[in-house]
């Protein structure tokens, strides 16, 4: 039984629901119709059959033989009256005729009852010489049926011009089932007229609501924008659709909170929303290049962005986004990691030369030689170990920096730590900060010099600390950045190495955000010293934010 209930309210589609929401509205009108057609009818009632009731009542009271018999006329007494009241209920075809004496009293009426009666109220000032036309009440009346009539009230003159009378006539107002009973046969031909009409529109109407809708019904329609609404709370994933305008059309709740939109985004512009030009032309513009980084704030953005095409036309933009900044954390502590096991392999290889060196040595019997060769082996990595950890206390700084040595002694490059360097431990996340920072500006130097072959090539680094700040200085004497480029070394994407899509170009902005996240920031400039020109990176972070 259940399941038939089911299949009853699923066969309800949508033409059905339209047709039924059309004649609802039909039988509205029709109502409202009839209202305005009944009022309509009224006023036409009572505007025509007054001018008939006073045309017939001034006839009455012009004749002569109602001048001169009814000032001796009585009521109920016969009299010559009767015939003329009659006659002009006859010619004239209205409901009633009667005549008064100058007190109102009906002394002749074509309705015997109302003989000897006062007459209607409405029209007194007749007997004081003044014509009256209008609605009078004739009995009780109620709303569907007035009782009412169309009267008008003419004063009798006699031949001195006294006033002996009034001549009334009147014409029965119909009631509202009669005026309704008039009115049915054209508004069931109405309604007839309009309910085919509504059934062929509403049939034609569904039909194009379902082509445009790819044939589902309007329950259908529901559940898939509940379940459409439902995947993209779900999702960890942002989303972003735009229509061709560059209207956002769909938008994901990770979305907002990535990009910091308003609520009410869905339906304005794009660029209206605030954000930076790169998210905006990564958005707008789908790249065939794949995922695309971007920094925005202090996260760093994976975005992919496709066209979506129907019927041969772009209809639309998706863009699918993933916040990569934890991943960026990660990778650059498998960087620390991936040096120190660079540098861990140089040493091994070199381990290797010095063992095969003391084993030749004893071979010989040279064991004093033994003895100060491996001194000597010692006191080099003491040497290079304590330059580091006597400035630096933050172990993570500090087995970067080693690390960094090492492998840059191994590409011939020569990294020096400044005398006066001082780095206090640090809390978890400004340690990683730091790292990230020196990291990549140590790295960025390195390459800088390797690629163009510097000769003698050195990286100087100086780290100080403040009471409310930490600098960081890295400078190298290599060919520096030509005057263009200084305002692009920062941007994202922009690298001398190659483009985003080779992994450069995102280690000097990485390392702005970060400054900037941490109340500081990053610039880079060119001194002379020593008869050489080094270019120099100045970074900065608070000390308070760490």
């Amino acid at each position: 039984m259940r399941r038939r209930l089911n299949l009853l309210r699923s066969r309800r589609t949508l033409s059905s629901q339209l047709l039924g929401l059309q004649l609802l509205i039909i039988v509205a009108v029709l109502v409202v119709i009839s209202g305005l057609s009944l009022a309509q009818a009224s006023a036409t009632f009572q505007r025509e059959q007054g001018l008939r009731v006073q045309s017939a009542a001034e006839n009455l009271a012009a004749s002569p033989t109602v001048r001169q018999l009814l000032p001796s006329a009585q009521p109920r007494i016969r009299s010559g009256l009767q015939g003329a009241v009659e006659s002009v209920r006859a010619v004239s075809g209205l409901d009633y005729a009667q005549l008064t004496d100058p007190d109102g009293v009906i002394v002749v009426a074509t309705d015997p009852s109302r003989i000897g009666q006062k007459s209607a109220a409405e029209g007194a000032g007749a007997r004081d010489g003044r014509s009256w036309t209008g609605l009078a009440e004739t009995s009780e009346n109620t709303a569907l049926s007035p009782n009412a009539s169309v009267q008008s009230q003419v004063p009798v003159l006699d031949a001195d011009g006294r006033i002996v009378g009034v001549a009334i006539v009147g014409r029965e107002y119909p009631s509202v089932w009669a005026r309704l009973g008039q009115a049915t046969p054209d508004l069931l031909i109405y309604l007839a007229v309009a309910s085919v009409l509504g059934a062929v529109g509403s049939i034609l109407l569904a039909r194009r609501v379902k082509r445009q809708t790819m044939g589902m019904e309007a329950g259908e329609i529901v559940d898939l924008v509940r379940q459409r609404q439902a995947m993209l709370e779900g999702l960890k994933e942002a989303v972003v659709a735009l229509d061709p305008s560059g209207r956002v059309v769909l938008l994901s709740r990770s979305a907002h909170d990535m990009l910091g939109l308003p609520e009410d985004s869905v339906g304005r512009d794009v660029e209206k929303l605030g954000l930076d030009d790169r998210v905006l032309d990564v958005l707008r513009h789908p790249s065939d290049d794949g995922d695309q980084l971007v920094l925005t704030g202090d996260r760093i953005l994976v975005f992919n962005t496709v066209p979506i095409e129907a019927a041969g036309r772009k209809v639309a933009t998706v863009t699918t986004f993933r916040d990569r900044t934890e991943l960026s954390d990660v990778e650059s502590k498998l960087d620390i990691s991936r040096t120190s096991s660079t540098a861990l392999r140089e040493h091994i290889h070199e381990f290797d030369n010095q063992l095969h060196t003391i084993s030749g040595l004893v071979q010989l019997g040279e064991y004093d030689e033994v003895e100060r060769y491996v001194d000597g082996i010692t006191e080099h990595r003491e040497r290079l170990t304590s330059t580091v950890t006597d400035r630096i206390d933050d172990l993570g700084v500090a087995a970067l920096l080693i690390a960094k040595i090492g492998a840059a002694a191994a590409r011939s490059v020569t990294i020096a730590l400044d005398d006066a360097s001082n780095l206090p431990r640090s809390s978890d996340d400004g340690s990683r900060d730091l790292c990230t920072i020196v990291g990549n500006l140590v790295d960025n130097a390195v390459d800088a010099l390797l690629e163009h072959g510097t000769p003698d090539p050195v990286v100087r680094v100086r780290i100080v600390t403040t009471e409310d700040r930490i600098d960081v200085e890295i400078a190298d004497n290599g060919p520096g950045i030509d005057a263009p480029d200084v305002d692009k070394v920062f941007e994202q994407g922009w690298s001398t190495k190659g483009t985003s899509l080779d992994g450069h170009g995102f280690g000097l902005a990485l390392v702005r955000v970060v400054c900037r996240r941490g109340g500081g920031e990053v610039s880079v400039g060119e001194r002379v010293e020593d008869g050489r020109r080094w270019t120099v990176f100045r970074a900065s972070v608070g000390r308070d934010e760490r």
